[in-house]
């Protein structure tokens, strides 16, 4: 049974730390930015590649070239980490959970408070798919599959729906029964 609860967080008000500087340090980064370009960022490895250093330019990103030491956990909300050694995620991992920071140890499931699943993104709409990290490929085929049939004018209609929404002169309950019956027309 999936028990996830989906939310949104507003990373531009966080602090993320990200423990690993290969492959899936570049990959969690890139959709963490291209999801929340405001994203801040410290970043803590001893050997990273030239493509994390690239994006230093284009985003919040402090790097600082180092082994992972608990010191670095001080003043962030989120880790993530993305090292090749299994041991050194565990202890960010425990040290995190003592911390009561939220964790996401790349390809460890059991080690994750939370998953970066697939995003469907279209203007103020935004999707997000998980598969209760059993399987990110069939997530990724979901996401592809949501983007292509979802119309591009749909932001045009959340801009309505939002205009009309603050035209009513209903209690609060009214109006969630008012849209709720407008908008199931959408779908029928």
């Amino acid at each position: 049974m999936n028990q996830l609860y989906p939310i949104f967080l507003k990373t531009e008000t966080l602090s993320i730390l990200v423990v690993g500087g290969g492959n899936v340090a570049l990959e969690k980064l890139h959709f963490l930015f291209k999801n929340s370009p405001n994203a801040k960022v410290l970043l803590i490895s001893e050997n990273i590649k030239e493509e994390i250093l690239s994006l230093k330019s284009n985003y919040q990103i402090t790097i600082v070239y180092d082994r992972y030491h608990p010191k670095y956990l001080n003043g962030h909300d989120i880790v993530i980490a993305t090292t090749n050694e299994p041991e050194t995620n565990k202890l960010i991992h425990s040290h995190c959970r003592s911390r009561n920071l939220l964790i996401n140890v790349a390809d460890c499931p059991p080690l994750c408070d939370f998953y970066m699943g697939g995003i469907v993104s279209k203007g103020n709409l935004k999707i997000a798919i998980s598969t209760n990290g059993k399987s990110p490929t069939l997530a990724k085929r979901l996401k592809e599959l949501l983007q292509e049939a979802l119309p591009e004018e749909i932001d045009d209609l959340l801009t309505n729906m939002h205009t009309y929404r603050k035209t009513l002169s209903l209690s609060f309950e009214e109006k969630v029964a008012h849209l709720n019956e407008l908008t199931k027309k959408l779908i029928h």
